[in-house]
């Protein structure tokens, strides 16, 4: 079975004021076995309690992020690729993660394989090393360019280069999460279990609506904009059935995260998420 962990993105403010020792002390009394760490400075003193968490609390490193160019999430591959590599050693962590193509990769065919040819070097490199490189998506990875979609451009360009499959973002994007796993089984090692659920249409906009104090466009885009991240098992993904067909199609981690909670405090949604998928045998 995969282990379960935590997208540290939803804990970042506590790691910023806390520093990550702690907040992985608190990912441990909420019975989450690994961390992936994101939207955080990599500094020296942050990899060393990721070597003491586990040391200590048992809490794994299952990936760090990275981009290519400087200036992005996490460790810079183009100057820091010995850096990330040693860091990995240290961890233990066997998978880097990309949280995003450049919002330029996505205007074109071209442009999505020009991009996935930047980033194959880099992925043959660290699987020499033994550490695998993933790909995290959004619901953008479903456009198609000639009845491909960047999902097939990214395999065929640069094959070294695995999945981090978030589940919710392929549902936003339209296709159903079900029949991306089995179209890419064997590339999906990394899963964000995260829901999706479509919020209340605010009373205060249909009041505004009512009363001719908001157009159909404002309105319609109020209307178009409920879909919500939602705590996993309160929203409308079928949890029991995706993640067995997750563990088939490669996957090694399951990792919660929750872009947004809503005012809610992140440690009760992490909460909420870890119960539910404890009622369903993880």
């Amino acid at each position: 079975m995969p282990i379960l962990g935590l997208q540290l993105m939803m804990l970042k403010d506590q790691i910023d004021e806390k520093g990550m020792y702690e907040v992985l002390r608190q990912v441990r009394e909420l019975d989450i076995d690994a961390v992936e760490v994101s939207q955080v400075e990599m500094t020296d003193e942050l990899i060393d309690d990721l070597v003491r968490g586990k040391a200590d609390l048992g809490v794994e490193t299952a990936a760090m992020s990275v981009s290519i160019a400087p200036g992005g999430n996490g460790f810079a591959l183009e100057t820091e690729f010995d850096r990330a590599v040693a860091a990995c050693g240290k961890t233990g962590a066997r998978f880097l993660r990309i949280g995003m193509m450049p919002f330029s990769a996505m205007t074109s065919k071209e442009a999505a394989e020009d991009w996935a040819a930047s980033v194959e070097p880099y992925a043959a490199r660290l699987a020499a090393k033994g550490i695998t490189l993933c790909y995290h998506n959004h619901h953008v990875d479903l456009i198609r360019f000639d009845g491909e979609r960047i999902f097939d451009i990214v395999r065929r360009v640069a094959p070294s280069l695995l999945f981090e499959v978030d589940l919710h973002w392929v549902q936003r994007g339209g296709m159903a999460p079900l029949d991306m796993l089995e179209a890419y089984s064997g590339t999906c090692k990394l899963i964000h279990v995260k829901d999706f659920r479509v919020a209340p249409m605010p009373e205060d906009a249909v009041r505004r609506f009512d009363a001719g104090e908001m157009d159909m466009k404002e309105f319609y885009g109020t209307f178009l904009s409920l879909g919500q991240f939602a705590e996993v098992g309160q929203g409308n993904m079928n949890w029991p059935a995706l993640l067995p067909a997750a563990e088939k199609a490669g996957a090694e981690y399951f990792l919660i995260e929750q872009d947004d909670t809503y005012g809610r405090d992140p440690i009760d949604c992490i909460r909420e998420s870890r119960e539910y998928l404890r009622s369903i045998g993880y």
